[in-house]
């Protein structure tokens, strides 16, 4: 008779403090996930989605105001699996409404989920934001998710139920300009995260 399998061990955060600073590490259900820094494509994508929307949204120039978007915040989520630990989620950007975060937290983290998140996708990381983290954003409550492809020029944009499940994806791509929720108040030219 064959030997049971040995169970591997839950990660912690202590796993994921561990991680070197030149890498980003993310504790999903347990388990760590350790990726490089975002490579350019991703990174200006992702540098110029949030400087679109910060003016706006953040400091209200142009715009209606009313919104803390920071990049790469990190997500502290109870993890409904194993009690006493935690899902710690980095997307690339993230939104809270004023009215529902006045202040931000003293904190190295932010508890609260967000009312809006974007990852942008990459190789190494398209799929746990899709199966992984996805279904984490609905189960904390996350409104809208926006998966951005630096690669293949796409805006996919998530709408969450009542039922807690994601809404069909609504997918723009290339030069399309949109006005998209929640922030439909501005038009948005997607050329501009794929530029060169």
């Amino acid at each position: 008779m064959g030997q049971p399998a040995e169970k591997q061990r839950r990660a912690t955060y202590a796993d994921l403090e561990a991680v070197p600073p030149n890498k980003v590490a993310e504790l999903v259900r347990g388990t760590l996930h350790v990726f490089p820094r975002p490579a350019p494509r991703h990174a200006r994508a992702s540098s110029r989605l949030g400087g679109k929307l910060s003016g706006p949204f953040d400091l209200g120039e142009g715009g209606p105001g009313g919104w803390h978007i920071p990049d790469e915040p990190e997500l502290h989520f109870p993890d409904p699996e194993a009690p006493g630990e935690i899902d710690a989620l980095v997307p690339d950007l993230a939104g809270w409404r004023v009215e529902r975060m006045p202040e931000l937290p003293d904190t190295a983290y932010f508890a609260l989920a967000p009312d809006w998140v974007c990852e942008v996708l990459s190789a190494s990381t398209e799929d746990v934001d899709r199966d992984e983290k996805m279904p984490i954003y609905a189960r904390e409550g996350v409104r809208y998710a926006w998966l951005v492809d630096p690669m293949k020029h796409t805006l996919e944009v998530y709408v969450l139920g009542e039922d807690r499940r994601w809404g069909p994806a609504v997918v723009h791509r290339d030069a399309a300009r949109v006005r998209v929720a929640p922030f439909e108040a501005i038009e948005l030219d997607l050329s501009v995260l794929w530029a060169k």
